[in-house]
């Protein structure tokens, strides 16, 4: 036994002189050299979210483009072509932001795009005002940050209108509407409070504005899903979606914007003369055509 013992220690301590070996030759050939100190390595820094620049903030990177046209710009006599040049002039120098005066110039614009869509081609929507309100929610916020409030909000109205008939709780009108905007407050600060989450810096800069305009389309949601039925409350809403993207389209274009800052004259009157012609129209509508297409086609 003593023998085995003496056998196994022995060879223990070959093994362990065999492998340090070359541990103790690797430090003395790296004592023997100049000593290398190893060169720190800079770790990534995260690139920050940058948002876009947005037409409804009054920031630098909106103002700028637009006064730097409105100074580059040369102007003619005021009569009769320039009046409302030289007034926006007067306004902005007296501190007046120019996008303000973008966006009132091309609201006139989104609301004749809309009204064509309702008489040439047969989207109805929610009027005029809700759609034309909707697309500059989504300029403030962008169409997916506002598409994805604005489904939460649906969803959390249509689940709070349910549970309160699932349970035959009797509300009046306006008072269960307040209820359902307690609800849709509520959850709108639940996706805030996961704004470090999302990462998304279209999220952190939601206004009350784009909260406000989004209730009121999921009040008129609501109201027509219990005055007629589901399925016409999800396609007024559909189309009332798509109207304010289409509307979004325009009120985002740099080269509309600029047409409309520095050629207002001209926007305003084709404005008009298109409402004119549009209101004259009585012919049947593209989507009329296209339901009674065999009854024409015949």
């Amino acid at each position: 036994m003593r023998k085995i013992l003496t056998v196994l220690i022995s060879v223990g301590l070959f093994l362990a002189a065999t492998f340090a070996a070359p541990s103790v030759l690797a430090q003395r050939r790296v004592s023997v050299g100049p000593s290398i100190t190893p060169t720190p390595t800079l770790s990534p820094t995260p690139t920050p979210l940058v948002a876009k620049p947005d037409i409804t903030q009054k920031t630098e990177e909106t103002l700028g483009p637009l006064e730097a046209l409105l100074r580059d710009q040369k102007l003619g006599p005021v009569w009769p072509a320039n009046p409302l040049k030289y007034a926006i002039r007067g306004a902005v120098s007296s501190g007046v932001p120019a996008n303000t005066i973008v966006l009132l110039l091309l609201l006139p614009v989104v609301a004749s795009v809309i009204a064509a869509a309702r008489h040439l081609i047969g989207l109805r929507g929610f009027g005029i005002f809700l759609p034309a309100a909707l697309s500059v929610v989504f300029v403030a916020t962008g169409p997916i940050v506002g598409i994805g409030l604005f489904l939460v909000i649906v969803i959390i109205s249509t689940f709070t209108r349910l549970t309160l008939r699932k349970f035959k709780i009797k509300l009046q009108y306006l008072p269960r509407m307040a209820l359902i905007l307690w609800v849709v407050s509520l959850s709108v600060l639940s996706v805030l409070f996961l704004a470090p989450v999302i990462r998304r810096p279209e999220v952190t800069n939601v206004s009350i504005f784009a909260v406000l305009v989004l209730a009121l389309l999921a009040e008129d949601f609501i109201r027509v899903q219990l005055g007629k039925s589901f399925k016409t409350a999800i396609n007024l809403t559909t189309e009332t979606v798509i109207l304010a993207l289409v509307s979004f389209i325009f009120l985002t274009l740099k080269s509309l914007q600029q047409f409309a800052l520095l050629n207002p004259e001209i926007l305003l009157v084709s404005v008009f003369v298109f409402d004119f012609v549009i209101g004259r129209y009585v012919g049947l509508r593209v989507m009329e055509i296209w339901r009674f297409r065999k009854i024409i086609t015949a």
